[in-house]
């Protein structure tokens, strides 16, 4: 089943354990204090796309305005521009949404190199229509609700977001509050817009939490797969060997070394 969105800084709800006959109070302390040096998982953490390839799932527009803000959407489907609150010293690359609807599911369209579709909280689809008025209340997918994306060209981290008209999603900065658009002819500043995401569906992300499962095990498995007890060396060159890919090579040259020693 699909976890629920959650947020940095939401409450999480507090079970209570039952204490043990044979347990003291200095033990329960010392279990809580354990769980709390325990490394939290950092699949829910927001991160900033790098490439088009990582932009997949939640995600959120954020819009290169002073005071910062993002792209967000009513349950009417008006689009407009919300204030981000979750960040570190004004910096874009550390925004995170604080309510739902900031958050759009990006989807890349099949067959396509860099189109994708966003969806919104509300289960309809940013769209943009003739005259640049941008809309989520759409509930199927047509040409105005696909957009091209590109790594921006002045800007690293930021992408330019292209409507099927050849006309660029940007923000009037200078309006209050500020107004999105989708017909603005010509890339600039105010069309950079930076995607971030759940660590979990950036590519990166996942192919170093595979590395780090598959470069995990114990002593015991390795010492079962040789057939006798390894030195403290052996363990560390097998299990870099794994980390780095040619674990079979290496697991094969302790075995040689093995079938060396009954007869040397």
């Amino acid at each position: 089943m699909p976890k629920a969105l959650t947020f940095k800084g939401d409450k999480k709800p507090f079970k209570k354990r039952k204490r043990a006959p044979n347990e003291t109070e200095d033990d329960t302390s010392k279990q809580l204090v354990l769980a709390g040096d325990a490394a939290p998982d950092d699949d829910d953490n927001w991160v900033s796309a790098e490439a088009l390839s990582d932009i997949s799932g939640p995600i959120m527009l954020v819009l290169p305005t002073n005071p910062l803000t993002c792209l967000a959407t009513d349950a009417m489907g008006k689009v407009h521009a919300s204030p981000v609150e979750n960040m570190v010293e004004d910096a874009p690359q550390t925004a995170e949404p604080h309510l739902v609807s900031q958050v759009w599911i990006a989807t890349r369209v099949v067959g396509s190199e860099g189109d994708f579709t966003f969806k919104g909280h509300h289960g309809r689809y940013l769209g943009c229509d003739q005259y640049g008025i941008c809309s989520a209340a759409r509930e199927a997918i047509s040409p105005e609700e696909t957009f091209r994306c590109s790594e921006a060209e002045t800007e690293t981290g930021a992408f330019d977001v292209r409507t099927m008209r050849a006309t660029f999603l940007a923000v009037d900065g200078e309006k209050s509050p500020p107004e999105v658009r989708g017909d603005v002819e010509e890339v600039g500043e105010a069309a950079h817009i930076r995607v971030r995401m759940q660590a979990r569906f950036k590519l990166k992300h996942k192919v170093e939490k595979a590395e780090k499962v598959r470069a995990k095990i114990s002593r015991k498995e390795l010492e079962d797969e040789v057939g006798r007890r390894l030195e403290d060396d052996e363990v560390k060159k097998l299990k870099k060997a794994r980390r780095e890919g040619n674990y079979h090579e290496a697991m094969l040259d302790v075995k040689v070394k093995n079938k060396h020693d009954k007869f040397a």
